[in-house]
């Protein structure tokens, strides 16, 4: 099985704004930059949004490492998600989760692949943390033009 490593992030210029999110896949010897942005968006769903457009790339099922500065991200996937499908897509306090719409897509994504996930600290010198910043950026940038 294909092993990929990627790294994700999100911008938001206001929280809400203009957003954009960005990510890094490497496999082997091969790079893809890709990002996006959205005009009104918050900086969690942006977060989200880097994950889920990486993994749509993906043709097979894949061993993949997920980089993120994003604790929302890695929690939520690798702590919080089982609760809140067991409680319908509501919070320990029955509020409905947030985003729950992009959590659902990020977690059928998942369904194809074995995932693990790994929380890093934003802008201390991760180069694939630091890429993956700029392309949320340029996906800013984009929507901005």
């Amino acid at each position: 099985m294909k092993e990929v490593r990627i790294w994700t992030d999100g911008a938001c210029k206001g929280n809400p704004g203009v957003g954009g999110w960005g990510a890094l896949l490497l496999y082997g010897e091969h790079a893809k930059e890709i990002y996006g942005g959205e005009l009104s968006t918050t900086n969690n769903r942006m977060e989200i949004m880097a994950v889920i457009q990486a993994l749509a790339l993906l043709k097979q099922p894949c061993i993949v490492h997920v980089y993120t500065d994003s604790v929302y991200v890695q929690k939520g996937m690798s702590e919080w998600i089982q609760g809140w499908k067991q409680r319908n897509w509501r919070t320990a306090a029955k509020k409905p989760v947030k985003n729950a719409e992009l959590w659902q897509e990020l977690d059928k994504l998942c369904q194809q692949h074995q995932l693990q996930w790994h929380w890093v600290k934003g802008h201390a010198g991760d180069s694939g943390n630091e890429r993956a910043d700029q392309l949320a950026n340029l996906g800013v940038e984009q929507i901005l033009a």
